[in-house]
């Protein structure tokens, strides 16, 4: 009995061992697929010679990305080594790809007034770093639920991971909109102001909504009505729960204060009242998933 346990441990520590060795693989991909896509980015110069705090962040928002869409392809139960691996080769790149693709879309249409190169890399603008780093985790997010969510055949994981993907990131787009109609101020315009509190708040109503994206794609794949029900509920009621989630912040967490003064209307903008929306915004978030 004793051996057979020893045995069954050695399986699994060699299977894991195997994992672990792919995910780092793919983790290098990862790494190697920003330079590809970021051919004007010399990371090494911005991280080690520059000290670009705002490319930092928004660079270290990428690495968690990529590291939700590898853990996407390796959650989930056992189908045998082999298969294990094939899977998680197949579906970890098509991640990092959906990934990348995930930070050239987010740019283009959530920050459309932007030239994030230059406000990131040139200008060193930490709020719209702030905002990138969110968008990406936030798409990490998206992939995660997409890809746990698949058929169970190959072609089939592959397609609905697309779909869901492509759905979450139009879900994203809209919400940024809505955030940005739902705040007293213009986001665009006080970010191009480095106003880094302004990034913090928006980037934690990303968050917030990615959250409960992955959450209503979570889970097998039984029909597209059914899923598609699932997020576009949860999304509803995350832009409920958004506006009501900035009057606790105020009424409950900064009692006495108004938060868009705290934000916008000072000399120096307060990054901490900040934190509080954007934790209101995931930890409001994080509860609905787990009462829903």
């Amino acid at each position: 009995m004793d051996a057979l346990m020893n045995n069954e441990y050695l399986i699994l520590l060699v299977h894991g061992i195997a994992y672990l060795a792919e995910a780092f693989i793919l983790f290098w991909i990862g790494r190697a697929a920003y330079n590809l896509f970021h051919p004007k980015v010399d990371v090494e110069n911005e991280l080690v010679h520059v000290d670009n705090l705002a490319f930092s962040v928004s660079y270290v928002g990428y690495c968690i990305g990529v590291l939700l869409a590898i853990g996407s392809a390796i959650i989930g139960p056992s189908q045998g080594l082999w298969v294990d691996l094939m899977d998680i080769g197949i579906f970890g790149l098509l991640a990092i790809f959906l990934l990348n693709l995930s930070g050239i879309t987010n740019d283009k249409l959530v920050l459309s007034k932007f030239n994030l190169h230059k406000e990131i890399i040139e200008d060193q603008n930490l709020g719209t770093g702030v905002i990138e780093s969110a968008n990406y985790i936030g798409s990490g997010l998206i992939i995660l639920g997409a890809i746990t969510g698949h058929s169970m055949d190959i072609s089939g994981g592959i397609l609905s991971a697309i779909v869901f993907w492509a759905v979450g990131q139009l879900l994203m787009v809209v919400v940024a909109k809505v955030y940005n109609a739902m705040t007293p101020y213009d986001v665009h315009e006080h970010i191009a102001k480095k106003n880094v509190a302004v990034g913090i708040g928006f980037a934690g109503a990303m968050l917030a909504i990615a959250n409960l994206i992955r959450f209503g794609l979570s889970g097998d794949l039984h029909s597209w009505t059914e899923s598609f029900t699932e997020v576009g509920f949860e999304v509803v009621i995350g832009l409920i729960f958004l506006p009501i989630a900035r009057v606790l912040s105020d009424k409950i967490l900064l009692p006495g204060r108004k938060l868009t003064d705290e934000i916008v209307n000072q000399e120096h903008p307060n990054s901490g009242a900040a934190l509080i929306e954007a934790f209101a915004y995931v930890g409001g978030s994080v509860l609905i998933t787990w009462v829903i």
